[in-house]
Protein backbone atom coordinates (compact mmCIF):
# COMPACT_ATOMS: atom_id res chain seq x y z
CA UNK A 1 0.00 0.00 0.00
CA UNK A 2 2.80 2.43 0.80
CA UNK A 3 4.96 1.72 -2.65
CA UNK A 4 1.08 2.16 -4.26
CA UNK A 5 0.60 5.17 -2.68
CA UNK A 6 3.85 6.82 -3.65
CA UNK A 7 3.62 5.84 -6.95
CA UNK A 8 2.59 8.63 -8.64
CA UNK A 9 1.07 8.64 -12.81
CA UNK A 10 3.45 9.55 -15.47
CA UNK A 11 2.82 11.96 -17.68
CA UNK A 12 2.07 11.38 -21.43
CA UNK A 13 4.94 12.37 -23.54
CA UNK A 14 3.38 11.77 -26.98
CA UNK A 15 1.60 14.27 -29.26
CA UNK A 16 -1.15 16.02 -27.85
CA UNK A 17 -4.37 16.50 -30.67
CA UNK A 18 -5.06 20.01 -31.01
CA UNK A 19 -8.52 21.08 -29.79
CA UNK A 20 -10.70 23.08 -32.17
CA UNK A 21 -13.27 25.95 -30.87
CA UNK A 22 -15.83 27.33 -31.83
CA UNK A 23 -15.64 31.37 -32.80
CA UNK A 24 -18.20 33.53 -30.94
CA UNK A 25 -20.87 35.56 -33.12
CA UNK A 26 -19.22 38.96 -32.18
CA UNK A 27 -15.48 37.75 -33.18
CA UNK A 28 -16.68 36.20 -36.27
CA UNK A 29 -18.84 39.27 -37.55
CA UNK A 30 -15.42 41.22 -36.98
CA UNK A 31 -13.55 39.49 -38.89
CA UNK A 32 -15.67 38.76 -42.18
CA UNK A 33 -16.25 41.55 -44.17
CA UNK A 34 -19.95 43.91 -44.82
CA UNK A 35 -21.70 42.35 -47.54
CA UNK A 36 -24.73 43.28 -46.28
CA UNK A 37 -26.08 46.58 -48.71
CA UNK A 38 -28.18 48.05 -46.09
CA UNK A 39 -25.38 47.51 -43.40
CA UNK A 40 -23.03 49.24 -45.71
CA UNK A 41 -22.55 53.02 -46.11
CA UNK A 42 -24.62 54.47 -48.78
CA UNK A 43 -21.77 56.19 -51.48
CA UNK A 44 -21.80 59.61 -52.55
CA UNK A 45 -23.55 60.12 -56.01
CA UNK A 46 -20.88 61.18 -58.49
CA UNK A 47 -22.17 64.50 -60.14
CA UNK A 48 -21.48 65.44 -63.87
CA UNK A 49 -19.17 68.31 -63.86
CA UNK A 50 -20.75 71.23 -65.49
CA UNK A 51 -18.93 72.54 -68.87
CA UNK A 52 -17.29 75.33 -68.45
CA UNK A 53 -17.66 78.60 -70.19
CA UNK A 54 -14.44 79.35 -72.10
CA UNK A 55 -14.22 82.47 -73.69
CA UNK A 56 -11.23 84.10 -75.75
CA UNK A 57 -8.98 84.22 -73.51
CA UNK A 58 -9.51 81.02 -71.95
CA UNK A 59 -9.36 79.22 -74.94
CA UNK A 60 -5.93 81.07 -75.92
CA UNK A 61 -4.86 80.06 -72.05
CA UNK A 62 -5.82 76.01 -72.83
CA UNK A 63 -3.20 75.44 -75.00
CA UNK A 64 -3.71 74.37 -78.66
CA UNK A 65 -6.96 72.39 -79.78
CA UNK A 66 -8.86 71.86 -82.36
CA UNK A 67 -10.82 74.71 -83.30
CA UNK A 68 -13.53 75.34 -85.99
CA UNK A 69 -12.82 77.01 -89.06
CA UNK A 70 -14.81 80.67 -88.95
CA UNK A 71 -17.09 80.75 -91.98
CA UNK A 72 -16.22 82.47 -94.93
CA UNK A 73 -18.22 85.18 -96.23
CA UNK A 74 -21.11 84.58 -98.70
CA UNK A 75 -21.06 86.20 -101.89
CA UNK A 76 -22.82 88.84 -103.16
CA UNK A 77 -26.46 87.93 -104.37
CA UNK A 78 -26.28 87.50 -107.58
CA UNK A 79 -28.85 89.94 -109.34
CA UNK A 80 -32.25 87.94 -110.43
CA UNK A 81 -34.48 89.77 -113.51
CA UNK A 82 -37.03 92.35 -112.67
CA UNK A 83 -40.71 91.21 -112.34
CA UNK A 84 -43.24 93.66 -113.16
CA UNK A 85 -47.49 93.13 -113.02
CA UNK A 86 -49.56 93.44 -116.80
CA UNK A 87 -51.10 97.04 -115.07
CA UNK A 88 -47.13 98.02 -113.80
CA UNK A 89 -48.48 98.24 -110.28
CA UNK A 90 -46.13 96.54 -109.22
CA UNK A 91 -42.47 96.27 -110.21
CA UNK A 92 -39.84 93.64 -108.32
CA UNK A 93 -35.90 93.35 -108.46
CA UNK A 94 -33.45 91.18 -106.44
CA UNK A 95 -33.36 93.85 -103.62
CA UNK A 96 -36.73 96.30 -104.39
CA UNK A 97 -40.39 95.85 -104.30
CA UNK A 98 -42.31 98.95 -106.01
CA UNK A 99 -46.14 99.17 -105.25
CA UNK A 100 -48.06 102.08 -106.60
CA UNK A 101 -45.00 104.51 -106.64
CA UNK A 102 -43.88 103.66 -102.76
CA UNK A 103 -40.88 101.42 -103.09
CA UNK A 104 -39.58 99.07 -100.37
CA UNK A 105 -36.78 97.57 -99.34
CA UNK A 106 -36.91 93.74 -98.95
CA UNK A 107 -34.44 93.86 -96.29
CA UNK A 108 -37.11 95.92 -94.41
CA UNK A 109 -40.30 93.74 -95.25
CA UNK A 110 -40.83 90.28 -93.11
CA UNK A 111 -43.28 88.94 -95.77
CA UNK A 112 -46.39 89.26 -98.30
CA UNK A 113 -49.85 87.68 -98.83
CA UNK A 114 -52.63 89.02 -100.98
CA UNK A 115 -56.38 88.38 -100.58
CA UNK A 116 -59.77 88.98 -102.32
CA UNK A 117 -62.06 91.10 -100.28
CA UNK A 118 -65.51 93.12 -100.95
CA UNK A 119 -66.75 96.16 -101.04
CA UNK A 120 -69.04 95.84 -98.09
CA UNK A 121 -70.63 99.40 -98.58
CA UNK A 122 -71.15 99.14 -102.05
CA UNK A 123 -72.37 95.42 -101.30
CA UNK A 124 -74.81 96.63 -99.14
CA UNK A 125 -76.22 99.39 -100.64
CA UNK A 126 -76.88 97.39 -103.88
CA UNK A 127 -78.60 94.24 -101.64
CA UNK A 128 -80.84 96.84 -99.93
CA UNK A 129 -81.26 99.34 -102.63
CA UNK A 130 -82.77 96.53 -104.95
CA UNK A 131 -84.91 94.97 -101.85
CA UNK A 132 -86.85 98.51 -101.62
CA UNK A 133 -87.26 98.70 -105.34
CA UNK A 134 -89.02 95.59 -105.63
CA UNK A 135 -90.67 95.95 -102.67
CA UNK A 136 -92.12 99.50 -103.87
CA UNK A 137 -93.00 98.04 -107.30
CA UNK A 138 -94.96 95.17 -105.86
CA UNK A 139 -96.83 97.64 -103.76
CA UNK A 140 -97.39 99.72 -106.80
CA UNK A 141 -95.47 102.68 -105.66
CA UNK A 142 -93.38 102.75 -108.74
CA UNK A 143 -94.48 102.08 -111.97
CA UNK A 144 -92.96 99.55 -114.26
CA UNK A 145 -89.97 102.01 -116.04
CA UNK A 146 -88.69 103.89 -112.62
CA UNK A 147 -88.96 100.40 -110.98
CA UNK A 148 -86.63 98.89 -113.87
CA UNK A 149 -84.32 101.32 -113.70
CA UNK A 150 -83.91 101.26 -110.39
CA UNK A 151 -83.47 97.38 -110.08
CA UNK A 152 -80.73 97.97 -113.08
CA UNK A 153 -78.54 100.72 -110.86
CA UNK A 154 -78.91 98.98 -107.14
CA UNK A 155 -77.86 95.14 -108.90
CA UNK A 156 -74.95 97.02 -110.54
CA UNK A 157 -73.90 98.27 -107.40
CA UNK A 158 -74.50 94.91 -106.22
CA UNK A 159 -72.21 93.35 -108.51
CA UNK A 160 -69.50 95.81 -108.19
CA UNK A 161 -69.40 95.44 -104.24
CA UNK A 162 -69.54 91.08 -104.70
CA UNK A 163 -66.43 91.63 -107.31
CA UNK A 164 -64.46 93.70 -104.35
CA UNK A 165 -60.52 93.84 -105.09
CA UNK A 166 -57.30 92.20 -104.03
CA UNK A 167 -55.59 93.37 -100.68
CA UNK A 168 -51.77 92.93 -100.76
CA UNK A 169 -50.38 93.58 -97.51
CA UNK A 170 -47.16 94.32 -96.65
CA UNK A 171 -45.41 93.13 -93.61
CA UNK A 172 -42.74 95.49 -92.41
CA UNK A 173 -40.04 94.63 -89.30
CA UNK A 174 -41.21 96.60 -86.09
CA UNK A 175 -43.15 98.87 -88.31
CA UNK A 176 -47.06 99.13 -88.95
CA UNK A 177 -48.68 96.50 -91.79
CA UNK A 178 -49.27 98.41 -95.65
CA UNK A 179 -52.36 97.10 -97.12
CA UNK A 180 -52.70 98.13 -100.65
CA UNK A 181 -55.68 97.41 -103.12
CA UNK A 182 -55.20 96.04 -105.96
CA UNK A 183 -57.47 95.03 -109.06
CA UNK A 184 -58.42 92.66 -110.98
CA UNK A 185 -57.94 88.50 -110.11
CA UNK A 186 -56.72 86.88 -107.18
CA UNK A 187 -54.84 84.25 -108.87
CA UNK A 188 -51.82 86.16 -110.87
CA UNK A 189 -51.25 88.16 -107.87
CA UNK A 190 -51.28 85.19 -105.95
CA UNK A 191 -47.96 84.21 -107.98
CA UNK A 192 -46.34 87.29 -107.73
CA UNK A 193 -46.95 87.73 -104.18
CA UNK A 194 -44.89 84.13 -103.66
CA UNK A 195 -42.12 85.37 -105.53
CA UNK A 196 -42.15 88.63 -103.40
CA UNK A 197 -42.01 86.04 -100.46
CA UNK A 198 -39.28 83.90 -102.09
CA UNK A 199 -37.39 86.85 -102.45
CA UNK A 200 -37.45 88.32 -99.22
CA UNK A 201 -36.38 85.09 -97.61
CA UNK A 202 -33.23 85.19 -99.93
CA UNK A 203 -32.21 88.47 -99.44
CA UNK A 204 -32.52 87.70 -94.85
CA UNK A 205 -30.84 84.41 -95.63
CA UNK A 206 -27.73 86.49 -97.18
CA UNK A 207 -27.74 88.93 -94.04
CA UNK A 208 -27.76 86.60 -91.85
CA UNK A 209 -24.78 84.59 -93.66
CA UNK A 210 -23.13 87.90 -93.64
CA UNK A 211 -23.82 88.46 -89.83
CA UNK A 212 -22.12 85.24 -89.19
CA UNK A 213 -19.47 85.82 -90.91
CA UNK A 214 -18.55 88.89 -89.11
CA UNK A 215 -19.14 87.35 -85.67
CA UNK A 216 -16.92 84.70 -86.41
CA UNK A 217 -14.07 87.41 -87.35
CA UNK A 218 -14.31 88.90 -84.45
CA UNK A 219 -14.43 85.51 -81.88
CA UNK A 220 -11.36 84.37 -84.24
CA UNK A 221 -9.57 88.33 -83.55
CA UNK A 222 -10.34 88.09 -79.87
CA UNK A 223 -8.51 84.53 -80.15
CA UNK A 224 -5.58 85.66 -81.45
CA UNK A 225 -5.20 88.71 -79.51
CA UNK A 226 -5.28 86.78 -76.60
CA UNK A 227 -2.92 84.27 -77.64
CA UNK A 228 -0.68 87.00 -78.55
CA UNK A 229 -0.79 88.67 -74.98
CA UNK A 230 -0.25 85.09 -73.42
CA UNK A 231 2.96 84.87 -75.33
CA UNK A 232 4.18 88.14 -74.83
CA UNK A 233 3.46 87.60 -70.94
CA UNK A 234 5.12 84.27 -70.92
CA UNK A 235 8.72 86.05 -72.89
CA UNK A 236 8.58 88.32 -70.50
CA UNK A 237 8.62 85.70 -67.36
CA UNK A 238 11.30 83.58 -68.78
CA UNK A 239 13.40 86.42 -69.19
CA UNK A 240 12.87 87.64 -65.75
CA UNK A 241 13.75 84.42 -64.85
CA UNK A 242 17.44 84.50 -66.52
CA UNK A 243 20.54 84.73 -63.80
CA UNK A 244 21.85 88.57 -64.17
CA UNK A 245 18.31 90.16 -65.41
CA UNK A 246 17.31 92.49 -63.03
CA UNK A 247 14.40 93.91 -65.32
CA UNK A 248 11.55 93.15 -68.08
CA UNK A 249 13.71 92.90 -71.63
CA UNK A 250 12.43 95.75 -73.95
CA UNK A 251 10.70 93.81 -77.13
CA UNK A 252 13.24 95.43 -78.80
CA UNK A 253 15.48 93.61 -77.42
CA UNK A 254 14.18 89.70 -77.54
Amino acid sequence: MGAARGFTAATPTGPIAPTWTRPTPTLAAAAEPMTDPEAQPAAEPILPEAPEQLSGASLASAGPGPYFAPPAAPEPLAPLPPVASPDGRVELTGTTLLVRGHLYLLRELERADVMHVRWLLWYLLGALGLAAVMIAFLENWLKTGPAMLGMTLTTLLLIYGHRGTNRLRLFRLGREVVNVALPGETAPWQRLTAEINRRIFRVHDHAAREAAALLAAADEATRLAAQAAQAAQAIAEAAQEQPGNTGPIAPDEV
